[in-house]
């Protein structure tokens, strides 16, 4: 991808700057539950052999090698020494009757790259950073005694299913959300990758990498907030008449409802998607999101929809720029962006003086 000088300098500017928008520190506010959950003893050997085959899955998301190589060893060195290690928590699906990990997927991850079978010809992790006689390593040099005491050792999990509210797995998110706390937190549409894992979240990831959206947005966002803001586009763009706050959780229940998105609502929505941020790149420039230097998430809402909508009725051949800034120079439109972005009566009003001011767009 060549960017020109001037989206450089932007875009330059862009990467050490937040994105405007006042909902991300919102509690995302959660249903009363009902939870059924059990305990149940896996043998290392055991959950291996499950990972490997596909009943238990592991959210594929982001930020999924955390762990140090020295952390892994310390893990695995626990294992042999016979100390106890922390449970995991795992999620009954429904539907499948897999095991998805809320909780533990480096202890997993770290146990599949360590009980390599010696017959294997994948390399396995090698401990490091010990201080005993496990130190550098490798599975297939243990002993038999110490290879059998890794494969019998025990690791607990706790598995979770939602009885209600029916029809959703909500609860997934916020469990997710309470137990993924140490280190550094994980934004909303990290998690939200983690457990809407499906057609949809790979669409998001595939459109993400746009030449026209990477121009409007700046460099890719280690965050996931380039991803959650086309989420944005399409949940306001489809269903701005259901719209509640927070904005997270409207975000929650767009993505799980559309999780499994079928081929032909698929297409619909990347060419929707496509057409519009090529428009606004072409007709207003790299400057469209942006009031000063920063994206602004509510004034991304108004423009996209709003050119959006208009692009529903033909190609826009003319120059977007005057309405732009008359639309960016309004006082409401103003007032719609100045805090308190998500609230319910502001979103409206942005998203219907975009959808107005560019409906006679020729």
């Amino acid at each position: 991808m060549k960017f020109s000088r001037e989206d450089e300098v932007l875009l330059g500017q862009i990467v050490e700057v937040p994105i405007e928008d006042d909902s991300v520190d919102e509690a995302v506010g959660i249903d009363e539950y009902s939870i059924s959950s059990y305990g149940a003893d896996f043998d290392v050997e055991g959950i291996l052999r499950r990972f490997r085959r596909g009943d238990i899955e592991i959210p594929e998301y982001q930020r999924k090698n955390v762990w140090t190589k020295t952390q892994e060893s310390k893990f695995v060195e626990s294992l042999l020494l016979g100390l106890p290690v922390p449970g995991i928590f795992l999620y009954r699906e429904d539907d499948t009757r897999k095991l998805t990990v809320i909780d533990g997927q480096q202890r997993i991850r770290t146990l599949d790259k360590f009980c390599i079978d010696p017959s294997d010809s994948r390399d396995s992790l090698r401990l490091s950073g010990l201080e005993t006689r496990f130190k550098d390593v490798i599975y297939k040099e243990l002993n038999s005694e110490d290879r059998r005491k890794i494969d019998d050792s025990i690791i607990h999990a706790t598995i979770i299913r939602q009885e209600k509210p029916e029809g959703d797995s909500s609860s997934k998110y916020s469990i997710f959300e309470r137990l993924n706390t140490g280190g550094t937190r994980l934004s909303s549409q990290e998690v939200r990758s983690a457990i809407f894992q499906g057609a949809f979240c790979d669409m998001l990831n595939q459109l993400n990498e746009n030449d026209s959206w990477r121009r409007l947005f700046g460099m890719p966002h280690k965050r996931k907030r380039d991803e959650e803001l086309i989420l944005r586009f399409f949940a306001l763009f489809y269903e701005a008449d259901k719209y509640f706050r927070p904005m997270a959780r409207f975000l929650n229940n767009f993505m799980q409802k559309h999780q499994n998105i079928s081929a032909q609502n698929q297409e619909s929505m990347v060419g929707l998607f496509e057409s519009t941020v090529s428009t606004i790149h072409n007709r207003i420039g790299v400057r469209a999101f942006k009031p000063q230097i920063a994206v602004n998430a509510a004034v991304m809402d108004a423009i996209m929809v709003g050119v959006a909508r208009r692009l529903q009725n033909g190609e826009i051949k003319g120059s977007l720029i005057a309405k732009h800034d008359e639309l960016l120079n309004n006082a409401e439109f103003i007032d719609s962006f100045s805090g308190g972005t998500s609230d319910t009566d502001k979103v409206i009003k942005r998203l219907k003086l975009g959808i107005d001011m560019f409906k006679d767009a020729k």
